[in-house]
């Protein structure tokens, strides 16, 4: 059982909403805790079964006294010794002559509200004073009046004595509720006027006073007991049809101090009950204030003590009295004194269940059961607006029960605020919030009660009066959304959007009148009724079971709003954090001290001067600054220019709000930016950051959460940066919506200039039209996020965010070093060759290497061997521009190889191994891999063909020079992977036949002009055979290098042709002759792919428009063609020249050779031909191709046919 301490002792304020651990309260007393309230008692009367079960949840009384019973003939009258004296064990008595009858507080239900926060709005379904609950019960028993206020929170209603006469006496003196006074007396009871208390009346209340001072002290002698509680015993309930109200209590209006600060708002809504007990009364669960003294000394641990006038029998009221006194309060008897005139004549114990069967007050328990359930229900269905008070009215001896919502009445008026409930009932809605916010992790299906309980508090609040409740309530709202998880936008939101069984609608109305459960209908008089909310035409009704159906079980479900994108639930969130923030900032009154601003008008930003915005030196500058200042964070530095009190609530709230729209912000700028929306994305980071400088500003220690949150801002600044940089093409549109900015923004942003000049970041967020300022701040942005890592052990706590913002930095640092590496080449190609390198160029290389050498070092540090490679692969593309760059000056005919270029090109193949290196192997990423091996071929290639082109004879031997082009063409025929299938493929198989060229045209040329030893000449002659047969393979592969193939096939000839020359034997050269003619036999292969290009040319222009030759294939190169054709047109009609010449005279020699004859003839057929052809200048190019197609035709067909009858 839950025990809670007498509230006075922790302050005149209820504990604060969702304090668990109470410190300092006492716990129940020994005599208390003997009551067996713990564990409940059903009862069973009369065969009819009422479930009933009390649990005290707290009490201020003293350890149970015996009573003591007062002798026969004991006079009342007379008063004891100790009478109005304090005393321990009665619990603190009335200290006036009358005992005070206090029969309730207009706010007693608030006070228990407050204290079990927990409860409210979930598992109880009224919270009220035991007499209001009794006076509710005897509604179809009794004329009396009855005059209650209610009010809904969540699933529960607070009930109250609502004391109208008590009400108009005040209103009359403060002209509040003039409205009201008006409303009630034309509607409802002209006649009836306040009765005077009777003599009587009033010496019934001395007797009862007297007999409860001689019961708890037999002897009469005095105790006095100082006692810091201030509870009065309650009345005894004989005059139950009594009208008398309670009195209007202070917090009428309510206290200033309630407007500071929320967690002291119940002031003076004490919970004054010297116990509060969960009542279950069959399904009903009631939390129910008691102030009856309980005694012990009869047959059981706990009895109720009554004295009764013996003249005058107990009725019905009393009867129900007694016996709800005792099931509230799980007291199993009942004691009662007689007395005659004051004298006293006997006692009598009964037993609680045989209170409904006594003589004169029969009552049936069931009956009773019903009421209880008809009248709750009947409120359930009718006072469904959460906020609203509502007046439950019978007049004096009528029959009819009427309910007001007196809220939509005083809406009607002019004030709003004059219902004198308007603020407890805000306050308890924020308490039950903030209560429900504490366990919000627990479910979030609870959100949309807590949004509807804090929507409806707003509603009711007075800006200017509760500023300090409206911005946390609007902190609160916010708070409901998620921002943490946009990418898992789904997934959030679906337990928000399941009915929750807790939640209710806030717009929920009246139940429509129906005929089957004879509820509201109204009556015909529309001046009487036409106001009421619902009638219960005859407190008869309320005997029948389940004559008023509860619909309370069954209530609408209250559903979190689905918000179906990042941008919308954002944009809720800074509606409310504005809110918020115009609540903090309009209870701060120093207004005067500001320059005045309308929030309409965009702030003017200043600007820094020239020297800070000149490119990253002037960014080297504020990075300085803000580093310096990001330091002094650490120590804590506070400088709000709005002169809030650091540690009041003002600032506290303020930054708590700040910080949500920074975040807001942040999840904006990333949606824009995935959504490709680069200028979008720039102006909410911009806000971000804004938000978070205001934010520094305020905060006196900052938490390594919010540094975390500044390294994640600036991170994505810098994507964003680099994004615009990188789209400059779509510039003018960025721009545009960089500039753009709502009229929420603009008030936000109005608020957060209260606070600071929000310049801090200004460096980061300018939208620059240069692409080298962009980069520049791109990549301060990375090195400030990473700053604030190594701040505090952020970097440790945070490894995912670290390696991020390194590969970031890693990654820009590339960008800018290409950027550079661009420029400088750029330069170079604008610069006359003859000119040497200038220092504009030196300074890029320098620029370009030292962002390469950092971006590696990034790399490395977080072990991305691939990014490292590529890194490397780029700086090895920088030392070749700068080999390039050295290109030997002077003419293009005096040109050697230079000692610069060769160190620049082996620094260029250090880098590239190292790159293979850092990859290990292809299968870590086998692109990258491949694209390495590539650039390292081109590169030896590179540097073998300058070699080679321009031989370094000034410094070199030839042979020192050959063998260098040699190893370097075969190195990058290593590198060069001519055998896996890939885009790269033909380019490989490209540069190797290249390279087979080279190398057979090199052994060719030293063949022709070295004289020397025979040995090496045999040998350059195999390495040329072979060369050349392995270029004429490769470039036979591919479709689109005839020309080259043609060259190849053609220098092979000129060898043969040369090798002809060294032989003497006509039988070697016809053999020679004959290899020869065999290789231009296999040209025809390349006239082919001409034949066919040219016939494609020649077609397009007839298909389509008159298009160009020239124009319509690039590939072919149309001078080129002609010249290899004329050669080979003239080395062919050589060949076959000297073939006939040879033939012939051998055939003089030999006349027998069959084989011989055929070729010759063939040969001659051939050659005249080609002379025919040859001879005709208008020929076109096709034409002499188609030519030379034929006449290579007939000679492999001579060939062939020949070989064949050899065989």
């Amino acid at each position: 059982m839950e025990v809670m301490g007498d509230p006075k002792e922790a302050g005149a304020e209820g504990p604060p909403a969702g304090a668990a651990a109470r410190a300092g309260l006492s716990l129940l007393s020994q005599g208390e805790s003997e009551e067996p309230s713990a564990q409940g008692s059903a009862l069973f009367l009369g065969g009819n079964e009422v479930k009933s079960r009390a649990v005290v949840k707290y009490s201020s009384a003293p350890p149970r006294t015996a009573f003591a019973r007062l002798e026969e003939k004991t006079d009342l009258k007379l008063p004891p010794a100790n009478w109005l004296r304090e005393s321990a064990k009665l619990g603190p008595a009335g200290t006036t002559i009358l005992g005070n009858s206090k029969k309730s507080k207009p706010f007693s239900s608030f006070g228990m509200a407050y204290d079990f926060i927990d409860s409210v709005g979930n598992d109880v379904d009224v919270v009220s004073d035991s007499e209001n609950i009794k006076k509710l019960l005897k509604i179809p028993y009794s004329k009396s009046h009855v005059s209650m206020a209610v009010h809904r929170i969540g699933r529960t209603l607070l009930l109250d004595e609502l004391d109208i006469q008590e009400l108009f006496m005040r209103s009359s003196q403060t002209g509040d509720w003039t409205w009201l006074k008006e409303f009630y007396q034309r509607l409802i009871d002209q006649k009836w006027q306040r009765k005077k208390k009777s003599k009587e009346h009033w010496y019934q209340k001395a007797i009862l006073s007297k007999f409860l001072y001689y019961s708890i002290n037999g002897d009469g002698a005095a105790q006095p007991v100082s006692s810091t509680a201030e509870q009065q015993e309650s009345s005894s309930s004989d005059q139950t049809n009594d009208s008398e109200g309670a009195s209007w209590p202070a917090p009428f209006e309510m206290p200033s101090s309630v407007s500071e600060d929320p967690s002291a708002s119940s002031q003076g809504l004490k919970n004054d009950f010297v116990r509060n007990i969960l009542w279950t009364f069959e399904d009903i669960h009631m939390l129910v204030g008691s102030n009856m003294p309980i005694f012990g000394g009869g047959r059981y641990p706990a009895v109720s003590l009554r004295l009764r006038d013996n003249n005058k029998p107990i009725n019905v009221l009393t009867g129900i009295d007694y016996w709800l006194d005792n099931l509230i309060c799980n007291v199993p008897e009942l004691v009662m004194c007689f007395h005659v005139n004051g004298i006293v004549q006997k006692y009598e114990m009964i037993k609680t269940e045989e209170i409904p069967n006594l003589e004169n007050s029969n009552f049936s328990t069931k009956v009773i059961k019903d009421i209880a359930q008809n009248i709750l229900s009947f409120l359930k269905s009718n006072c469904t607006k959460e906020g609203h008070t509502y007046w439950l009215f019978k007049a004096s001896g009528s029959d009819i029960v009427k309910l007001y919502d007196l809220t939509t009445l005083c809406e009607e008026t002019e004030d709003k605020y004059q219902n004198p409930f308007t603020m407890p009932v805000a306050i308890l809605l924020y308490k039950v919030a903030c209560n429900m916010m504490m366990k919000k992790n627990q479910n979030k299906k609870h959100y949309g009660t807590i949004r509807t309980l804090l929507l409806n508090c707003l509603k009711l609040l007075d800006k200017s009066r509760h500023p300090q409740i409206i911005a946390s309530a609007n902190y609160m709202l916010s708070e409901l959304f998620q921002l943490d998880e946009p990418k898992k936008e789904e997934n959030s939101e679906s337990p928000l959007n399941e009915n929750s069984d807790e939640s209710y609608s806030e717009e929920e109305e009246e139940m429509p009148d129906s005929d089957e459960n004879g509820s509201y209908s109204t009556s015909s008089d529309p001046s009487d009724d036409s106001k009421a909310v619902a009638i219960i035409k005859s407190v008869g009704e309320l005997s029948v079971p389940e004559k008023y159906k509860s619909i309370h079980q069954i209530r609408p479900s209250c559903a979190f709003p689905v918000c179906h994108d990042t941008e919308e639930r954002c944009r809720l969130v800074l509606s409310y954090v504005l809110e918020g923030l115009k609540s903090v900032d309009s209870s701060i009154k120093k207004e005067s001290d500001l320059p005045a601003a309308d929030p309409s008008t965009p702030i003017p930003l200043k600007y820094e001067d020239e020297s800070t915005r000149g490119g990253p030196e002037g960014l080297e500058k504020q990075m300085a600054l803000f580093l310096d200042k990001m330091g002094s964070l650490q120590k804590g530095n506070y400088s709000s220019q709005s002169g809030m009190i650091p540690g009041s609530w003002q600032h506290k709230m303020k930054l708590q709000l700040i910080l949500k729209s920074s975040k807001a912000y942040y999840v904006l700028s990333d949606a824009a930016m995935s959504l490709q929306k680069y200028g979008r994305a720039l102006r909410y980071i911009k806000l971000a950051l804004q938000s978070h400088d205001t934010y520094c500003c305020l905060c006196t220690n900052m938490l390594s959460e919010v540094l975390l949150f500044l390294s994640q801002y600036l991170t994505l600044c810098g994507d964003i940066q680099l994004m615009l940089a990188q789209n400059a093409n779509n510039r003018a549109a960025h721009l545009e919506e960089f500039h753009y900015q709502t009229k929420e923004d603009q008030e936000i942003l109005h608020s957060l200039h209260r606070e600071s000049s929000c310049q801090g970041f200004a460096w980061a967020t300018d939208l620059s039209t240069d692409l080298e300022s962009q980069l520049s701040v791109s990549c301060k942005c990375y090195e400030a996020a990473n700053e604030i890592l190594q701040f505090s052990d952020l970097k440790s706590q945070n490894p995912e965010h670290y390696v991020q913002v390194l590969k970031r930095m890693g990654n820009i640092r590339n960008e800018i070093g290409v950027f550079y590496m661009n420029q400088a080449a750029a330069l170079q190609s604008e610069r006359v060759v003859s000119k040497s390198v200038s220092a504009a160029e030196q300074q890029l290389w320098k620029k370009s290497f030292s962002c390469f050498e950092k971006g590696i070092h990034n790399f490395e540090s977080i072990e991305d061997a691939t990014n490292a490679a590529l890194l490397l692969c780029n700086t090895g593309r920088l030392m070749r521009i700068c080999a390039q760059a050295h290109c030997g000056a002077g003419d293009e005919f005096k040109r050697e190889f230079s000692p610069e270029e060769g160190l620049y090109y082996n620094k260029a193949i250090d880098y590239y191994l190292k790159a293979l290196r850092s990859l290990g192997t292809r299968d870590i990423h086998p692109a990258v891999w491949d694209s390495v091996n590539w650039e390292l071929s081109t590169t030896y290639f590179t540097m073998a063909t300058l070699q080679q082109d321009y031989a370094p004879l000034s410094r070199k031997a030839q042979e020192q020079i050959e063998k260098e082009v040699s190893e370097a063409m075969m190195k990058s025929l290593k590198y060069c992977d001519v055998d896996s299938m890939s885009a790269r493929q033909p380019l490989c198989q490209y540069r190797a036949a290249t390279i087979h060229h080279r190398l057979a045209s090199m052994y060719h040329s030293c063949l022709r002009n070295q004289v020397g030893d025979e040995h090496l000449r045999k040998q350059h002659r195999v390495l040329a055979d072979l060369h050349y047969s392995k270029a004429a393979k490769l470039f036979q592969l591919l479709k689109d290098a005839p020309c080259e193939l043609l060259r190849v096939q053609l220098e092979r000839v000129a060898f043969a042709e040369f090798q002809m020359t060294s032989q003497n034997s006509n039988v070697g050269k016809l053999k020679t002759l004959s290899g020869a003619l065999d290789i231009m036999v296999r040209t025809e292969h390349a006239f082919q792919l001409i034949q066919k290009e040219l016939v494609e040319e020649f077609g397009q222009p007839k298909s389509g428009d008159a298009a160009p030759a020239a124009d319509a294939s690039p590939s072919l190169n149309r001078e080129e063609v002609m010249k290899l054709l004329s050669i080979f047109e003239s080395r062919l009609s050589f060949l076959l020249l000297q073939s006939i010449k040879l033939l012939s005279s051998t055939k003089k020699k030999t006349s027998n050779n069959i084989e011989d004859d055929a070729v010759l003839k063939t040969n001659k057929h051939i050659y005249s031909q080609l002379l025919r052809a040859t001879a005709n200048k208008t020929a076109t190019l096709l034409e002499r191709i188609n030519v030379i197609v034929h006449l290579l035709g007939q000679l492999a067909a001579g060939s062939a046919a020949s070989s064949s009858a050899v065989q």
